[in-house]
């Protein structure tokens, strides 16, 4: 069993969808990278900051899930970062109505000392410093280091964030930010570009339409599963991380042949994510439900194509 150390946001969300609208609801990118991770047969950590406000229920979910919460920093006085959104009718688009950054403005990320040996770690969607100061906190090189990031850092922050990227194996992002880091259109082009700036792996996430991976001139292709209704796709892009680092957590395995595994993985547990609002579906997801999708996933994309 491996080790993984997840860093990113716990947080509260409030979502409006053409289904619906929700108050404030657990959110937040490691929240839901941690559920989809808790699948696997992995020691799984989260580093993040909350508020004061915070509900010891949602904490004890994470217990629950096998999560280790020590790395969570409560600040008893402050409030725990919002953020709101409204998406599009397509679902593919939306506005942000709300961004409070609350106890995440001065959050400083301390691992675990049980964690700083871990094999697989997650830098999820935070300042590049942010990232930075988990990723030099490690006592060992892990076995590999994922990155995800956003147009935001790219614009505001790129010196930073170029130097956390030439620290990391793999980088996870869509289609659109991959062709703004890389200033290319063409999606193999700017995993060429990508690749130059240091990570072996690139993962560029296409939504409904499933995800790439570039690996040295390969390229692999993960379909989403298609789904009769999909209530929210907050979270979707973490659920699929969670897949994919928790399964590589579980196996220790970090060669290319298991890298297409976890993105298959990955797209499993994202495909789950889509149908409630928030982490509903995932609170409660089992290993029956990840392994009958799974079946299904087996058969949309496995076939023998004959040769003329």
């Amino acid at each position: 069993m491996g080790k993984l150390l997840i860093l990113g946001t716990v947080a509260f969300d409030a979502i409006e969808t053409p289904f619906g609208k929700t108050d404030k609801i657990l959110g937040g990118a490691a929240t839901f990278i941690g559920l989809a991770a808790s699948q696997f047969e992995a020691e799984t950590a989260i580093v993040s900051v909350i508020g004061g406000d915070f509900p010891k229920e949602y904490l004890d979910l994470f217990k629950k899930k096998g999560i280790d919460i020590s790395g969570i920093e409560i600040v008893e006085k402050g409030k725990t970062f919002f953020w709101s959104g409204k998406y599009n009718n397509d679902l593919n688009s939306r506005e942000t109505l709300t961004t409070e950054l609350n106890v995440l403005a001065d959050f400083e990320p301390v691992v675990p000392d049980h964690f700083r040996d871990a094999d697989v770690l997650m830098l999820g969607n935070l300042h590049p410093s942010v990232q930075l100061k988990a990723l030099e906190q490690m006592r060992e090189e892990p076995k590999i280091t994922v990155l995800d990031t956003m147009n935001f850092w790219m614009n505001h922050t790129f010196p930073e964030l170029k130097k956390v990227i030439s620290m990391t194996d793999v980088i996870t992002i869509n289609d659109s930010e991959a062709r703004q880091l890389s200033n290319e259109y063409s999606l193999v082009r700017a995993a060429q570009k990508i690749h130059r700036m240091g990570p072996k792996y690139v993962v560029i996430k296409k939504g409904e339409n499933g995800a790439l991976l570039f690996h040295n001139g390969e390229v692999f292709f993960a379909p989403a599963l298609p789904l009769e209704e999909v209530f929210d796709p907050t979270g979707a892009g973490d659920s699929f991380a969670g897949g994919f680092v928790g399964y590589l957590a579980e196996t220790e395995n970090v060669s290319f042949n298991n890298l297409r595994n976890a993105v298959i993985h990955g797209s499993n547990l994202a495909s789950f994510c889509v149908e409630k609002f928030g982490t509903e579906r995932m609170q409660n997801l089992t290993k029956e439900e990840v392994e009958r999708r799974l079946e299904q996933f087996k058969q949309l994309t496995q076939f023998d194509i004959e040769l003329r």
